[in-house]
């Protein structure tokens, strides 16, 4: 079921659309996708030529990577089974907001890093759309910009960039999750699965990036 999800969802689509133009201006090295669930970002890597390994803390995400020839690491964010300045890219998306200690993550992206490598990170955006949604996923907190770029500098990595994503639905978000009484990411109707889709690539050519969102994509690097 996560991977049959993670494969066609708009959301997840999109997410995968978005890593890859992130990496393609970089040199390829050794990768690691802190919780890779199903693993498609981490399979977005290994197109790019990347040596990635899938990190994931739940048994049944592990266990979907495995099946999918990945190698896959089981560990926790906030102790990464992997030696100091040994990566060349971090990638975690939507991970942190799940973490009691998000300095403790952060730390370790940073330890793991080598100086100059990069850290891709997405969180759900602005405290302000906390919902049921985010109590049925286990979310302990959403963020702002500026949130998120504090904890990722104090812990020794220099922010790059800092965007929002999903600005166009933010409204249908708003809507939807004002009434709802569970998590938002099931399986749409083909139909609507499209016109989502639609609109969320809409994005990719349109100035809206410093508007309000529903997500919060960052870059950073180790110095």
């Amino acid at each position: 079921m996560l991977a049959e999800v993670e494969d066609a969802h708009w959301w997840y689509a999109e997410r995968r659309h978005i890593l890859d133009s992130m990496v393609q201006d970089l040199p390829v090295g050794v990768a690691c996708d802190i919780g890779a669930a199903g693993g498609g970002n981490t399979r977005v890597l290994l197109k790019r030529g990347w040596r990635a390994a899938a990190l994931e803390y739940g048994q049944e995400g592990a266990e979907v990577g495995a099946s999918r020839g990945l190698s896959v690491l089981r560990a926790d964010a906030t102790a990464l089974p992997l030696a100091d300045a040994s990566l060349d890219l971090i990638v975690a998306l939507d991970v942190l907001e799940h973490i009691p200690d998000d300095d403790a993550a952060a730390a370790e992206i940073a330890r793991a890093l080598r100086p100059g490598g990069t850290a891709i990170i997405a969180v759900p955006a602005d405290p302000k759309l906390w919902s049921a949604h985010d109590e049925a996923v286990d979310h302990v907190r959403r963020y702002t910009q500026t949130t998120l770029t504090s904890v990722l500098e104090r812990n020794g990595l220099v922010v790059d960039t800092c965007w929002s994503w999903m600005v166009l639905l933010r409204p249908v978000v708003w809507l939807r999750r004002k009434s709802s009484a569970g998590s938002d990411l099931d399986r749409p109707h083909p139909l609507v699965n499209a016109v989502l889709g639609t609109v969320v690539r809409a994005e990719r050519h349109l100035p809206v990036r410093s508007l309000p969102g529903v997500s919060i994509w960052l870059r950073a690097h180790r110095p």
